[in-house]
């Protein structure tokens, strides 16, 4: 496998947010996980590190000999884990009061991939040369759309199209979506909607079917959401899956 993943800060906020990993345990199953945090001040920081350190910790250290049905369960056991330390931080941090995360994360195995999401972070897939988002984003645009109520492009431009229906943090019961995706994939992407808001499918897929290593396009994708504005703090993680005895 090849893999590379970077957070940027983006060209109007003064910090970021964002938090980002991509990590292997023993048995060679990888998780790639983002998780895009809101609440102000260092209060959105601290709940994307929140849900990113306990995933890369706890899959390393639990996540073993899982079957399907087992890694579902252990997304699920470990989304409410993270909502309760977020929980749990705001009880003796007042100042975090307010604070939550979204989240999108994967993991790959032999055997399956699956696709965990709460929020308006995205997963995406490249399939036979095109690129095809897995995940639902949780906004009130994305809920008007499906009713019926607006159109795609209505809601590409709808002053309330980053209000948020869901997310780490807000209630203290969560319900992840969680996606069970073929395996003829050739790559997997991960991203905050910090570029999704800047590029869309066309040129996000344009990028990763170009020439360039794993590295050189995910910098490139984040260099050009900055070019259209950067008005977010912008992550992505990408792994590009290689035939058996092509691990580096």
């Amino acid at each position: 496998m090849r893999s590379f993943y970077l957070t940027d800060p983006g060209k109007v906020r003064d910090h970021n947010e964002d938090s980002v990993i991509i990590v292997k345990n023993n048995e060679g199953n990888y998780l790639m996980a983002i998780a895009d945090g809101m609440g102000g001040h260092s209060a959105g920081e601290v709940a994307s590190s929140i849900a990113i350190s306990y995933l890369g910790k706890h899959f390393k250290e639990s996540f073993i000999n899982m079957t399907k049905v087992n890694a579902v369960n252990w997304i699920r056991d470990a989304v409410d884990e993270i909502n309760t330390l977020i929980f749990q931080h705001e009880k003796t941090h007042p100042e975090s009061k307010g604070m939550g995360t979204t989240l999108v994360l994967a993991i790959l195995t032999k055997e399956y991939l699956l696709f965990g999401n709460v929020g308006d972070s995205s997963g995406f897939v490249i399939k036979e040369d095109k690129l095809h988002k897995v995940t639902y984003d949780h906004t009130l645009v994305n809920l008007l759309v499906s009713a019926g109520e607006l159109t795609k492009e209505e809601a590409s431009n709808h002053p309330k199209k980053n209000v948020l229906m869901k997310a780490l943090g807000a209630a203290t019961e969560i319900d992840v979506d969680i996606f069970d995706c073929d395996m003829d994939v050739t790559e997997i992407l991960l991203s905050s909607d910090g570029l999704t808001n800047m590029l869309d499918k066309e040129q996000i897929e344009k990028v990763l079917l170009g020439e360039g290593a794993a590295e050189d396009k995910v910098i490139k994708l984040i260099k050009k959401a900055n070019n259209r504005g950067g008005t977010d703090n912008i992550s992505v993680a990408y792994l590009v899956i290689e035939k058996e005895g092509d691990d580096k």
